[in-house]
Order: structure tokens, then sequence, then C-alpha cells
């Protein structure tokens, strides 16, 4: 059933659905990477939030890395699918070695991303996480532990699509959920957009720059004093 033509409609649908938070004083907006960054884009641009990227790999099975084992966030926290673990029978010393592998590639991002700028602080702030959909939800359920150790005042979880199950759960671990929909049966998150091209890190760059600069033209304005 296909619901989004794009990224950025989902973000724009979300976007209306998150008015309250409409340049909330203590808003920020965290994208999971590459594909949430595009509807993250949009919800920013409309809520006249920053934005920031979250930056979490999914830990994949040996010889199917499609299958999540688990998920390691950029502070190091390790989501753990005890399941998926037992059905290929590893051991907590293999996991060190895959995850070994994500975080090189986790500290490729977060050099190519971020420019040299460090990350926005997340204490005591209303933090909006938004990615552009989940299926087993590693990286989200990882993601969010991840940010909960770092004190937001309040953690909203703003989700296009997944599985009725896996949205439960997601809303058990956030103080709100906003999800578009739930359909099934569900296969893939790609199968409810229209165009659902892989988002390349040349792309996130251009999102993070213009949502950038965006933010920073927004709060010119709204603090300037009338001629």
């Amino acid at each position: 059933m296909v619901i989004f033509q794009d990224r950025e409609e989902a973000g724009r649908r979300l976007a209306a659905k998150l008015q309250t938070y409409r340049a909330h004083p203590a808003g920020v907006i965290l994208a999971l990477p590459r594909g949430g960054v595009a509807v993250a884009y949009e919800v920013s641009l409309a809520l006249h939030l920053p934005l920031d990227v979250f930056i979490t790999r999914k830990i994949g099975a040996p010889g199917n890395p499609e299958y999540a084992l688990g998920a390691i966030s950029e502070s190091g926290n390790i989501y753990v699918n005890p399941y998926a673990m037992a059905e290929f029978r590893l051991t907590d010393d293999d996991l060190t070695d895959l995850a070994a592998v994500q975080r090189q590639e986790i500290r490729r991002r977060q050099q190519l991303y971020r420019q040299g700028r460090h990350p926005l602080p997340l204490k005591d702030r209303v933090v909006i996480v938004v990615d552009d959909g989940i299926a087993t939800g590693a990286t989200f359920f990882a993601s969010v532990e991840a940010i909960r150790k770092q004190a937001p005042k309040r953690l909203i979880a703003a989700i296009p699509v997944g599985p009725p199950d896996t949205i439960e759960r997601a809303r058990e671990v956030v103080d709100e959920l906003v999800v578009l929909a739930t359909p099934e049966p569900f296969w893939a998150v790609g199968n409810h957009y229209v165009n659902f091209a892989q988002v390349e890190d040349r792309e996130v760059l251009q999102y993070l720059n213009l949502a950038d600069e965006s933010f920073r033209e927004w709060t010119e304005r709204s603090h300037s004093s009338p001629a």
C-alpha cells in the first residue's frame, strides 16, 4: 500500500501533526541518517527548529546484513535483539567484532556530516527524533536509549510508517509518538513510498546546510526590531 510520494511529503505531513512544538525555545530535531534527514528537513523548516543528526548503525547478521542483530549509536550505546543472536548462535565477542565495523562508519559520518560542528546539546531539551520509517526498529531503539542518557526534558518520536507491533513498542519508550500509518501487512518501509531512492551523503549535507541556513534566517527575523 503506497502512502507517500516521497520522504519530503512524509516530513510535511508529520510537521502538520507537530505544530504544538513550532518555534519551541527548547526544541531540537534529530534525524536518523540517511533517509530520516530528508524527512526531518521538512519538519525543521515547518517548525522553525534546529536540525542535527543522531548517527546509529544497524549491526547486520553475518551473511545477511539486512537482518538486524541490533544497532550501535554514536554515543556507544548498543541495542541487541536477543532472538536474532540466538538464531545465528552468536556470542558477545561476535557482536563486538561486528559492532567495530559500524563504529568506523559512524566516525566517518560524524566527521562528514558535522563538518567540525559539535552535536547539539540535548540536556533539558525537547527532542524530536525523526526517521523515514521503522521495521524491526533496531536503530530507532538504540537511538532512543542513547538519547535518554543525555537527559532531555521531553522525547518525541515522529515516524511516517511502521508495523503495528514495532510502533506499539516504540510508543512505550518515548514521551510522545507521532505516526502517520501502521499498515498490515507490513513488508518494508520503502514499499509505502513512490520514490524511495537511497539518500546519498552529499544530499544529507545539503539538507543539513539548508536547514541551518533557514533556521538562522528565521531566528534573525524573529529577533530583529521593526525599522
